[in-house]
């Protein structure tokens, strides 16, 4: 084949590929993915689908004849394990030209590294077939244990109470969702979640895995404790799988780094989605990162094939993410690095307020529980550049909306 190869056929994959079509561009297309399933949303996986209100024929992104249709040739249970200039080898030996490429591999899961980290029972949430083989366990399980208070953490919690287990979530920082929310946030979900039966563990790491006939059957702790464990849910962050971007020659100093227009450093290759490194989204003097949200993954899709096919790019989109645990919906917009003021709309006692983040006086970004409302307004102000000083947001007795200033 010569024309596309989008390697990766999650989110921003298959954005990759649509947009191209839809740009106009009729250059062949394959996307390959090393899953078997037709490409699916990744999101409900820790959400909806764990707890068992979505079933598995609801996930997919697009039909088979989606892709036909749009001449996109979509390969599925086939790995791409080597890159060199315009030539792929994928696990079954066949090599694929190319003129342009795409790199959407996302990321993969971080493991525990400490003894007993491989028995059976132990599980991490990454793909479909994680979420089978957990779902499966939740139903028979007895004492659940996640390892990590981030959003994959807290979500599967909420699904095991779901599921009728008793849960211990163990995190070793001193506040859950320490990198993404306000302190506020945090402690709120802490008590939120030891309100619906989750024993929340703050400042407390593991130390080993114990197990009887190769099952887990117990988790040891760095405060000399002891927690009966039949499933272990290990759910502490990502890594970007970066290896065919290096195999290539890029530098990928905790991900595939790449432009405004999401162009790695090589021509005609682009990239998209939790691999990447990309520019920080509020300008110069901000250090590159990583985002890692569908919203994300679409939108950088979107500004790669604008760059592949020439024509202009999409406007610029805000950051914003969702985390949906039990009956508590978090949604969050802006990137709130940095911030130096935090103001509170609305009481978290009655599990209905939001966090605006202020830096220098600017609004920077909203974390808001079960504030619809407010999290729109948030985002239509950072996406349109209007003034929502704190001195203004402070007057929780008008809705934030008026607030704005033109």
């Amino acid at each position: 084949m010569t024309g596309t190869l989008v390697v990766g056929a999650g989110q921003a994959g298959v954005q990759l590929a649509v947009s191209l079509r839809e740009s106009g561009d009729t250059m062949p297309i394959a996307l390959m993915g090393a899953e078997p399933q037709l490409p699916y949303q990744r999101p409900p996986l820790s959400k909806g689908y764990l707890s068992g209100d979505t079933d598995a024929d609801r996930l997919a992104l697009r039909t088979a004849a989606f892709y036909a249709d749009r001449g996109i040739e979509l390969v599925t249970g086939e790995r791409i394990t080597a890159l060199d200039t315009g030539r792929a080898v994928t696990d079954r030996g066949r090599e694929i030209a190319f003129d342009r490429l795409g790199l959407t591999v996302g990321a993969r899961v971080r493991r525990l590294s400490v003894p007993g980290a491989a028995l059976d029972g132990v599980h991490h949430l990454r793909d479909l077939a994680d979420a089978d083989r957990l779902r499966t366990a939740l139903a028979g399980a007895g004492p659940v244990v996640v390892v990590g208070g981030g959003f994959i953490g807290l979500e599967a919690a909420s699904a095991a109470r779901a599921h009728g287990r008793p849960v211990t979530v163990v995190e070793t920082t001193d506040r859950l969702l320490g990198r993404a929310v306000a302190p506020v946030v945090s402690g709120f979900y802490a008590a939120a979640h030891a309100r619906r039966g989750v024993r929340v563990l703050l400042g407390t790491g593991v130390t080993a895995l114990d197990g009887t006939a190769g099952r887990v059957r117990s988790v040891h702790l760095t405060d000399g404790g002891e927690l009966p464990a039949a499933l272990v849910l290990v759910g502490i962050g990502v890594e970007p799988r970066t290896e065919l971007a290096t195999g290539l020659g890029l530098a990928c100093p905790g991900g595939i780094p790449v432009d405004h227009d999401a162009r790695t450093a090589l021509p005609s290759v682009v990239a998209a989605g939790d691999c990447t490194l990309q520019p920080h989204p509020t300008g110069p003097g901000h250090a590159p990162v990583r985002v890692e949200s569908v919203q994300n993954a679409v939108y950088q899709a979107k500004l790669a094939a604008a760059a592949l096919s020439g024509v202009a790019r999409p406007a610029p989109e805000v950051p914003w993410f969702w985390s949906d645990q039990a009956d508590l919906k978090l949604q969050i917009a802006g990137l709130a690095a940095g911030a130096d003021e935090i103001v509170v709309r609305g009481d978290p006692a009655t599990e209905r307020f939001a966090a605006l983040h202020y830096r220098d006086g600017r609004l920077r970004a909203v974390d808001a529980v079960n504030s619809p409302a407010d999290f729109l307004v948030v985002r239509r102000a950072l996406t349109t550049g209007t003034e929502l000083p704190a001195s203004a947001a402070r007057r929780t007795e008008r809705p934030l909306k008026e607030l704005l200033v033109a």
